[in-house]
């Protein structure tokens, strides 16, 4: 699938799915966002096993079709038919047809959709889309206000959180000096999962966001699982970046929004998209220099992989 224009979200699915991004225009409060594949595991070879199981590089491995469970009633598919075919509503057909894209979709529960996000803000990007078809195409200040659907939420985020933070340990563990003492038991025999004879090691899950953009440009309900890092080649332009950096994300935790809240307000958000550049870990400005912002995000990416 092609890669939409600089100024377009991010377009979630594989090629055979339903063209979908995020799209912000100079004039729009919807930042860029969704997308594609992330980093995957290896191949595990057919005659080398693997030295231990990982359930997230599980998850990530293709899986033969089967039909889904406790599918949303006939009410989704008359809603979808509004935007059908159009940009906005493609994630529709991962919530009616998760079985549809096994190399897409990690974990379809009777409530939600997690899938990889096609192209990535960071090293790890993942969506987890609701299945309920009475607040999938609310707004999120709306869906998120009613108390037992946003219980249901927080809870399948934690744990798609853990599990994109498990893959970001996979990924990136080895280079940490706080994991250098658990690694070296784990050389020495100790078995991962005794605690008790573990030295402790870094807190991925500290590093994982969960939380939606304030005016998603997307028509179904979502919530972004991403790692802290903002690196990525798909993040293009200012807001990109900003969607994420600034108080246009707004976190699962805050939720439900008060009235008054000024997250709420359409010209505040515009403003966050538009407003300068500034490091999501050293707090360095950069005014309206991208280019030179994203030569700095390398180089924090290096120190904080290694913390």
């Amino acid at each position: 699938m092609a890669e939409p224009a600089e100024d377009t979200e991010d377009i979630i699915g594989p090629s055979s799915a339903p063209a979908t991004a995020e799209s912000p225009s100079s004039t729009s409060t919807s930042p860029s966002h969704h997308g594609a594949t992330q980093s995957q595991p290896p191949p595990v070879s057919a005659t080398k096993p693997p030295a231990k199981r990982n359930a997230f590089t599980e998850l990530m491995s293709p899986k033969p079709k089967a039909p889904i469970s406790q599918a949303p009633q006939s009410m989704a598919s008359k809603a979808s038919q509004v935007i059908r075919g159009v940009w906005r509503g493609a994630l529709g057909e991962y919530i009616e047809h998760p079985e549809r894209f096994p190399s897409q979709v990690l974990r379809v529960t009777p409530n939600t959709v997690l899938l990889k996000d096609a192209f990535p803000k960071a090293t790890i990007h993942l969506l987890l889309l609701p299945r309920s078809p009475a607040h999938y195409l609310l707004h999120p200040h709306a869906a998120l206000a009613d108390p037992a659907f946003l219980a249901m939420m927080r809870a399948e985020a934690a744990s798609a959180a853990k599990l994109a933070a498990a893959e970001l340990a996979r990924q990136l563990g080895s280079f940490s000096a706080t994991n250098r003492a658990r690694d070296e038991a784990l050389s020495k025999g100790a078995k991962d999962g005794e605690e008790e004879r573990l030295p402790p090691g870094r807190d991925y899950e500290k590093e994982i966001r969960v939380g939606t953009h304030a005016h998603p440009s997307m028509a179904h309900l979502h919530v972004h699982i991403i790692s802290r890092d903002m690196r990525s080649e798909r993040v293009k332009h200012k807001k990109h970046y900003n969607s994420f950096t600034t108080q246009f994300f707004v976190p699962l935790a805050d939720y439900p929004l008060a009235a008054d809240d000024v997250r709420r307000e359409t010209g505040f958000q515009n403003g966050n998209l538009k407003r300068d550049l500034v490091c999501w870990r050293c707090g360095k400005g950069f005014g309206g220099r991208f280019a030179e912002l994203k030569r700095h995000l390398e180089e924090e990416f290096e120190a904080w992989r290694a913390e």
